[in-house]
């Protein structure tokens, strides 16, 4: 049997000789008894879909997150001391929030699903010196097959022979152009009639003449290929095994996990602090356990997940309102915290479509006759009509076409490298011809000036002519030559007619920068967003192009300058770079991840196959609806309009959603840690416990669900100008800061019942569950935002949700059924001492919350 070792990673780059040696293959094809006894030992040529998660271990796997075991210890424990309906919320919560996330991440095995769909099913294969149509996924490396205009290429290989291959290959490298293909050793320019280019750099894969690429698709002539990598093994393949890997966290699952180990932390301490100091008083052990349970929960913010997704759908209802359609919910805080975008140039900082942006003639001023013979020519031109012919159209006005027919033409082939269009206006009939500018230029021997006169076409005259053409070059421009000659008498074009042509001069095309574009990446650099060009284009194009739009990047790295970065040095390197040229799909997921390591929330936008697994690995993957199946599949938001000023106005939506989970944490950590080291502290010194925990469970449901209008708050300007990412350091000090705060004035209140008031226990209950729940719930027009109390106005929501929430407060402990829950209703005067103590509270929070937000909030 004969072996196949496995080719070298850049193998379009050995001699084809080699690789069929090391292919132990022919061009005459493999026998059928080879080809099955490869396929045994290769495997099928087929892209392996994502693994199916089970789902009693995903549903484990997240109930084991901090903040969810958390909450459902504290509804274990709401369900003991008979609160039902805690219990009944927060599992609710927590299912509905579990379910939900599990959902969604099914996007990925859609994904894997998607690409398996643009890959083709049957090929023409050379299988014992005969031409058989073969499934797909049986094709082995050393097969040998026929490929034609419309077939889509089934496996990495290299072209054996071609007739006028040409190949788009747009959604695996970007290039938006037909590129031709051809054996190796045959020159060749780039498709579009020899349009030229600036583009000088090492050629990679999707530079290579002779390879082929898995799922790119044949737009014109025909190929023969050597498989040489089948399945998992080429570049499609490795997409699809990118997509199917586990991703890590992103920012908000790592900020909600950080949340929870807070939350075990400060629970773990009140709650042994409270048991050990109750046991050592001889407190009755179970009332002393319930109690500290009952503190455990207060601890908890059990509606967190509720006033998340609350928070996050209103941010996607708005976003859509703005062009953005949002898959994952959590990937808005991701955008509001993102600090780096990274994107591809061609429809993002460009239209995405050819421009005539020039049309010299040889003095290198634009010259309208230019623009005219080559309007002509391509409307004449038939067959496969190239982006720079409909940008010459376009920019032709209509007089200019009128009358002209077409007499006979030769259209473009690989061995002319252009397009003769013999036509007549008005008696008058000329041979008009473009293509590649060195070729034109070869086929002249005189030169058409302003006036009309003609000139020789001498050794300076072309060598300025050739100073105009490196100069558009180094611009990254792609050129055509335009040229004609007198056809008096003639009516048809013969082999050899082309010779002693007149050159008019040059069509210059661009794709055009996007008119919004700089004002746009202004607005995310104004955020605080710092863009990263990552494209397959030359580096000279790219730089261009930000030159431009006024863009103020720095540094340029290559792809091949990458490949020969470990991931380290490429993790120092990204963080100084702006620009990647001529980089791959696996390099553009390694740029994703350095910026990641360096402690970036990455943003990638993308539309290609090519871009989908950097765009499934960024912490916010960005689409467009235009975009292929596979890059909005793996993307988190959709734009419905490919321009970053949408992304702009998402990145504020992102950044206000998340100010307004925060407020809601920052409240409840502090609120809730002030009350129950306040119960904490009181239980040690009362003959009585300060709350019952059925009175402590239905303080914390109350306090959350007056909370519930937060999402619906503005935002400060300070909290959208710059990435906020999960401060757990901040949020420690503010709880430390504010927590205790509250406790002084409950202290306070406690005193005051107990030694000016002598109050019996359930009155004493009763006043003091009020204050707790005016303090609690008041304070939130206070620490809503880090400037004055008077200087922001709280939406209506939420003044709503608050002062119901409030005069619920107010009113049990005074309804006839107040008894049942261990209420006795106070006296005007103990109302009127706690109206007093908590309007001193909302003072000295309002004096306090200065100290107690970092200056980092506060700027």
């Amino acid at each position: 049997m004969q072996t196949v070792p496995p080719p070298t990673d850049q193998f379009w780059r050995q001699p084809q000789a080699d690789v069929l040696a090391a292919l132990a293959a022919t061009a005459e094809g493999l026998s059928g008894a080879e080809a099955a006894r490869r396929l045994a030992a290769k495997g099928a040529n087929e892209i392996a879909g994502a693994g199916k998660r089970h789902l009693v271990a995903d549903l484990l796997r997240r109930l084991a997150n901090p903040l969810v075991a958390i909450l459902l210890v504290a509804s274990a424990i709401a369900g003991a001391t008979g609160d039902i309906v805690s219990f009944v919320i927060i599992v609710a919560i927590v299912l509905l929030s579990t379910l939900l996330d599990m959902v969604q991440e099914r996007r990925a095995e859609a994904t894997a699903e998607a690409l398996k769909r643009s890959i083709a099913l049957s090929a023409d294969v050379l299988r014992d010196g005969k031409v058989a149509s073969v499934p797909v996924r049986e094709l082995v490396p050393g097969d040998v097959v026929r490929l034609s205009a419309g077939d889509l290429v089934p496996a990495d290989g290299l072209v054996l022979a071609a007739n006028a291959a040409q190949v788009n290959q747009a959604v695996l490298t970007g290039e938006p152009y037909p590129v031709e293909k051809r054996p190796q050793g045959e020159t060749a320019i780039s498709a579009g009639e020899g349009a030229s280019d600036g583009e000088g750099e090492g050629e990679g894969e999707g530079e290579a003449d002779n390879l082929l690429l898995h799922g790119s698709s044949m737009v014109g002539g025909t190929a023969t290929m050597l498989v040489v990598e089948t399945g998992a093994r080429t570049r499609f393949g490795r997409i699809a095994s990118a997509l199917a890997d586990e991703q890590p966290p992103t920012a908000f699952e790592r900020g909600l996990h950080k949340l929870g180990i807070l939350i075990v932390r400060l629970t773990v301490f009140l709650v042994l602090f409270v048991l050990l100091a109750h046991l050592a008083l001889g407190r009755p052990p179970l009332e002393s356990f319930l109690f500290a349970m009952a503190l455990a929960v207060g601890l908890t913010p059990e509606l967190l997940p509720m006033i998340v997704t609350v928070a996050l759908a209103r941010g996607a209802q708005r976003m859509a309102q703005g062009q953005v359609v949002v898959k994952r919910l959590s990937a808005i805080h991701d955008l509001g915290q993102m600090d780096v975008l990274c994107t591809d140039k061609t429809g993002t900082l460009t239209e995405a479509r050819i421009a005539m942006t020039g049309h010299p003639g040889i003095d290198g001023d634009d010259w309208d006759r230019v623009a005219d013979l080559a309007a002509i020519n391509a409307r004449f031109e038939t067959g496969l009509k190239s982006p720079l012919d409909e940008a010459l159209l376009s920019h032709a006005a209509g007089p200019v076409l009128d009358g002209w027919t077409k007499l006979d033409e030769r259209p473009f082939d690989f061995e002319r490298r252009r397009v003769s269009v013999l036509a007549e206006r008005g008696g008058t009939r000329i041979e008009i011809v473009k293509g590649a500018p060195e070729t034109i230029l070869a086929l002249c021997d005189r030169a058409e000036q302003r006036d009309g006169t003609l000139v020789p076409l001498d050794d300076a005259l072309r060598a300025q002519v050739m100073a105009l053409h490196t100069a558009r070059a180094e611009e990254g421009l792609r050129m055509l030559g335009v040229a004609w000659k007198d056809a008096a008498g003639r009516a048809r074009i013969e082999t050899d007619d082309d010779a002693g042509l007149v050159f008019a001069g040059l069509c210059v095309f661009v794709d055009p920068p996007k008119q919004s574009a700089a004002g746009a990446a202004a607005r995310l650099a104004g955020q605080g967003v710092r863009i990263k060009v990552i494209s397959g284009d030359a580096a000279v194009v790219v730089q261009h192009l930000v030159t431009q739009l006024g863009l103020a990047v720095a540094g340029v790295l290559t792809g091949d300058e990458i490949a020969q970065l470990d991931d380290l040095t490429l993790a120092a390197r990204v963080e100084d770079v702006d620009l990647f040229a001529r980089v791959t799909p696996d390099q553009k997921l390694r740029i994703v991840r350095a910026l990641q390591a360096r402690g970036h929330t990455v943003g990638f936008m993308g539309d290609g196959i090519n871009d989908a697994p950097a765009i499934r690995a960024a912490d916010v993957g960005l689409s467009v609806d235009t975009a292929t199946d596979v890059a909005r599949e793996a993307a988190d938001m959709i734009l419905l309009a490919s321009d970053l000023n949408v992304l702009a106005d998402g990145v504020g939506e992102g950044r206000r959603t998340y100010a307004n989970i925060m407020k809601y944490i920052r409240m409840g950590t502090s609120s809730n840690f002030g009350n129950m080291l306040t119960m904490a502290l009181a239980s040690l010194v009362l003959p009585f416990l300060p709350l019952t925990a059925v009175q402590v469970l239905l303080n914390n449901m109350l306090y959350d669900l007056a909370q519930m209008g937060i999402p619906f708050d503005r935002a400060d300007a300070r909290d959208l100008a710059a990435p906020r990412g999960w401060d757990m350091s901040g949020l420690v000090r503010f709880t430390l800061i504010m927590g205790p705060l509250s406790s002084v004035f409950d202290i306070a209140t406690i005193a005051m019942l107990i030694q000016v008031f002598h109050v019996d226990v359930e009155t004493f209950r009763a006043a003091w569950f009020i204050e707790s729940m005016a303090t609690q719930i008041l304070v939130v027009f206070v620490i809503r935002t880090a400037g004055r109390l008077w200087g922001d106005r709280p939406h209506p929501v939420l003044v709503a949700t608050t002062l119901i929430g409030l005069a619920v407060a107010l009113m049990l402990p005074f309804l006839p059924l107040a008894h049942l829950l261990g209420f006795a209703a106070p006296g005007w005067r103990v109302m009127a001492a706690i109206a007093a103590l908590v309007a001193l509270y909302l003072v000295a929070s309002e004096l306090l919350k200065r100290t107690a937000i970092p200056e980092r909030w506060r700027n």
